[in-house]
């Protein structure tokens, strides 16, 4: 985010709204007698646009400009209104991950992990995504296609992040993807690591289908690993096709 120094009058109006707080200083213009204007710290701010969309400034002085790469990354993780052409996502992850009684993208035996790097306030530059997406890489975690974290990388395989965007940052980034049930405690073990190793604070995300049964496959794991868990439930009331038959009696 930007601020025209000959439109803004300092009122400070915008401040709050800034989730990373870095909407901060008042300069003295060097040509307007007595004006005086805000600046925004460009190495702190993740462009998410909240200032800008609140419009609360009574002189139109914020704008956010065409950024060019790699800086445009800031935006696409952080403002939920940008869709990543690489991805055709908006936002920082896919809607599958909350969908999954539709779409079947985590399979019976399969379950998927989302870590959510960074928070308001906080954020998360990408090189402490990088630590941990190489963390899981070597343990059979496949990191989702639709994903805009994915489609920044230059090797899959190993979980490395394009160097141009590693100092790069965003309000929050979501690393998505699955691994086999029986991988998760690996999976698991190398999120722990990795939380020792990155410069910022993260949220971990596990997806299970729910058999007929009820009972939910990844508790006695967490259980057995000593881990504190929420259970939240996203159900299917109808108004999606599933495109994946999960049990032979399914309609």
């Amino acid at each position: 985010m930007r601020v025209r120094d000959d439109r803004c009058i300092g009122c400070k109006r915008c401040f709050p709204y800034c989730p990373m707080g870095r909407i901060q200083i008042l300069r003295r213009h060097e040509k307007i007698p007595g004006r005086v204007y805000i600046e925004i710290d460009q190495d702190k701010c993740t462009d998410c646009g909240m200032c800008y969309r609140a419009k609360v400034c009574p002189v139109n002085a914020l704008y956010q400009p065409a950024e060019p790469w790699p800086r445009e990354v800031r935006a696409v993780l952080s403002n939920p209104l940008i869709e990543y052409k690489g991805s055709q996502v908006p936002g920082r992850g896919t809607e599958e991950m909350k969908t999954n009684d539709v779409t079947g993208r985590f399979r019976p035996g399969e379950v998927g992990v989302g870590i959510e790097l960074g928070r308001p306030g906080v954020g998360a530059y990408f090189r402490d995504v990088e630590i941990v997406a190489k963390m899981l890489a070597p343990l059979g975690y496949e990191f989702a296609e639709e994903n805009p974290v994915t489609q920044f990388m230059s090797d899959r395989k190993m979980g490395k992040l394009r160097d141009d965007v590693l100092n790069e940052r965003a309000v929050s980034a979501i690393i998505e993807g699955k691994c086999k049930l029986e991988s998760l405690p690996k999976v698991l073990e190398a999120i722990k690591k990795a939380a020792e190793k990155v410069d910022t604070v993260f949220s971990v995300e596990i997806i299970s289908k729910v058999p007929p049964e009820g009972e939910v496959p990844i508790i006695p794991i967490l259980k057995k690993l000593g881990y504190w868990y929420s259970i939240n439930s996203k159900n299917n009331v109808g108004l999606g096709e599933p495109q994946f038959k999960f049990y032979d009696n399914q309609g």
